[in-house]
C-alpha cells in the first residue's frame, strides 16, 4: 500500500501555553524532527499541517498544507488537508496517515500496522491503539473519505474525531505499551520533563 503521511500541527497548542508546539525541544532537538525522523520512512511523501507562517517551518524542508476549513476546526481538519493534497498531488496513492506531532516515540512500524489491521477492507479507518485506548489522531484513512469528511466539518459542524470514525468502518489495531507507550504526546509543559526522562531510559 503506498500512503501519504500528515503530522498534525494545525492546532492552537493552548495547554502548552501558545506558540508552536511541535518546535519544543526534547533532547535538544525539536518534537517535529523526532516525529519526522521516524514516520518518514515509512510513507512515499511526508506533508506537514500547519497554519499561519508556513516560513517558521521552511527548515523541516516538508510540503506545507494548512486546514481548508477555517477557524482552527482541529485534527479532522488537518486530515482533510492531507487527503486533498494527496487527490490532487499523489493520485497513486490511496490514503494518508496522520499522527500528531507532539508523539516523539511513535512506532516505526506505524504504517505497516495499520495496513495489517485493515484485513482486506480497504474503505476502513485503521486507528492505534495502546493502553486500553483508541488514539484517533494516529490513523490510516482512504483518500475516498474526503468528500464525506469536508460535509461533516464544513456543514455540520463535526470537530471530534471519534464522532466521523464512528459513521464508517473502523478497525483497531493494538500496540504494546511496554518498555513505554509508543503514543506519549507531549501536552503540557511537564510532558516535555517526561519525555526527558524517557528519552534518557529508552535513546532509541
Amino acid at each position: 500500500m503506498k500512503a501519504v503521511g500528515v503530522i498534525l500541527a494545525g492546532g492552537l497548542s493552548r495547554r502548552m501555553g501558545g506558540g508552536d508546539k511541535a518546535l519544543q525541544l526534547v533532547g535538544g532537538r525539536t518534537l517535529l524532527d523526532r516525529v519526522i525522523e521516524r514516520l518518514k520512512p515509512q510513507v512515499e511523501t511526508l506533508l506537514l499541517n500547519a497554519n499561519g507562517d508556513a516560513a517558521r517551518f521552511a527548515p523541516f524542508g516538508l510540503p506545507i498544507v494548512a486546514d481548508s476549513v477555517a477557524g482552527y476546526a482541529g485534527p479532522l481538519a488537518g486530515v482533510l488537508a492531507g487527503l486533498d493534497w494527496t487527490a490532487d498531488h499523489r493520485p497513486d496513492c490511496a490514503h494518508v496517515v496522520s499522527v500528531a506531532s507532539d508523539a516523539p516515540f511513535l512506532p516505526k512500524d506505524l504504517v505497516a500496522r495499520l495496513e495489517a489491521g485493515l484485513a482486506g477492507s480497504p474503505g476502513a479507518v485503521a486507528c492505534a491503539a495502546s493502553g486500553g485506548r483508541a488514539h484517533p489522531v494516529f490513523a490510516l484513512w482512504p483518500v475516498a473519505l474526503r468528500a464525506d469528511l469536508r460535509q461533516a466539518i464544513a456543514r455540520e459542524g463535526v470537530r471530534k474525531v471519534d464522532l466521523f470514525t464512528a459513521r464508517h468502518e473502523l478497525r483497531l489495531v493494538p500496540f504494546a505499551t511496554a518498555p513505554l507507550d509508543p503514543f506519549f504526546n507531549a501536552n503540557e509543559p511537564q510532558d516535555l520533563l517526561a519525555a526527558e526522562k524517557l528519552l534518557a531510559l529508552f535513546p532509541s
